[in-house]
């Protein structure tokens, strides 16, 4: 399912900025698209773009509403249901990562039939996938991995994009995740497939393509979690890449949810996560770490980069510090 665009961004009455991290993420990485925001009131997020009613948004040309945050239990709000339906009467379709489905809410469903919008619940797929045959394809295929989960995987493969578009190479971002197919238009909400169609519907995502040209695809969860090992396993085995980035955050205490287990060390991640990608691509290799700093000041973060950088003999870079472009120049030079 593809979104059209532009977005109005809906984060209703979210408590804080993390609780509208999704529209967040929509708004910094596609402020062309993202026209405005709607706020209610009691909202205490901002996501530093016009606010708009269902109205102006509608006379602003906005195709497609994004419902950009969640309430306890993932479900619609207070209200919020009103909002929506006038969204659609007005001609726009409506958008969500929500677990539970906008298009099973009766109201919504039956606007929608009316007057012939789109009801587009990302976290849930549209289609079936094959089962994965690891068969080689044309094309090269990086993939962001991790020493944890929610660590920078989606930010890392996005800030590639940029970097690679920018300097002419052929490059596009494949999401993998709710927040990140509303920043591309399209992806597949991996964690909602069945385990035995993950390497498929990942085969599916980044097929074929012309030799120079690269998908960069955002990882999921780690090899060392342990609730969530499964679909990064299936990830690395779909996307049969032809380079990872690794992403780290040093300043992590164990595992995210998980206190009894420790982050892993960065020369055992990467053995691992290139040990499983050989299965499917066996000259893949790392060619660079992606490492959140946000937690140290400004001079530890620069000895840290460069302490790391020595040890592994790999480029070391903060996205937002101090950008990506080290990654590249490697993937340039293989």
């Amino acid at each position: 399912m593809t979104l059209r665009t532009p977005y109005l961004l809906f984060i209703g009455d979210a408590p804080d900025q993390l609780a509208a991290k999704t529209a967040a993420g929509i708004a910094y990485w596609r402020p062309d698209i993202s026209k405005g925001q709607m706020r209610l009131p009691g909202c205490r997020a901002d996501l530093g773009i016009p606010d708009m009613t269902i109205e102006e948004a509608a006379k602003a040309g906005v195709k497609t509403v994004i419902v950009g945050t969640t309430n306890r239990g993932g479900v619609l709000g207070e209200g919020w249901e009103k909002l929506l339906v006038e969204a659609i009467e007005l001609g726009m379709d409506l958008a969500s990562g929500l677990h539970h489905k906008l298009a099973e809410i009766p109201a919504l469903r039956n606007a929608a039939a009316r007057h012939g919008r789109q009801i587009a619940d990302v976290r849930h797929p549209t289609r079936e996938f094959a089962v994965g045959n690891g068969i080689k394809r044309a094309g090269k295929r990086l993939l962001t991995v991790g020493t944890d989960c929610s660590i920078g995987k989606m930010y890392t493969a996005l800030a590639l994009e940029r970097e690679m578009r920018s300097r002419g190479i052929k490059a596009d971002f494949r999401a993998t995740g709710q927040t990140g197919i509303f920043i591309a238009g399209d992806g597949v909400s991996i964690d909602a497939v069945v385990s035995d169609f993950v390497s498929g519907a990942v085969e599916w995502l980044c097929p074929e393509h012309d030799a120079d040209h690269w998908d960069l695809v955002e990882g999921q969860g780690s090899l060392f979690h342990a609730s969530y090992a499964g679909v990064t396993l299936g990830l690395i085995h779909g996307a049969q890449p032809d380079a990872l980035v690794v992403c780290h955050e040093p300043t992590r205490p164990h595992m995210r949810g998980l206190p009894g287990y420790k982050l892993p060390d960065l020369k055992t991640c990467i053995a691992r996560n290139i040990e499983a990608a050989q299965l499917t691509n066996p000259a893949v290799r790392c060619v660079g770490l992606s490492i959140n700093t946000s937690g140290l000041d400004a001079a530890a973060a620069q000895d840290y980069l460069r302490r790391t950088e020595d040890e592994l003999v790999l480029p070391c870079v903060d996205p937002v510090r101090v950008g990506v472009g080290a990654i590249v120049d490697r993937l340039a030079a293989d």
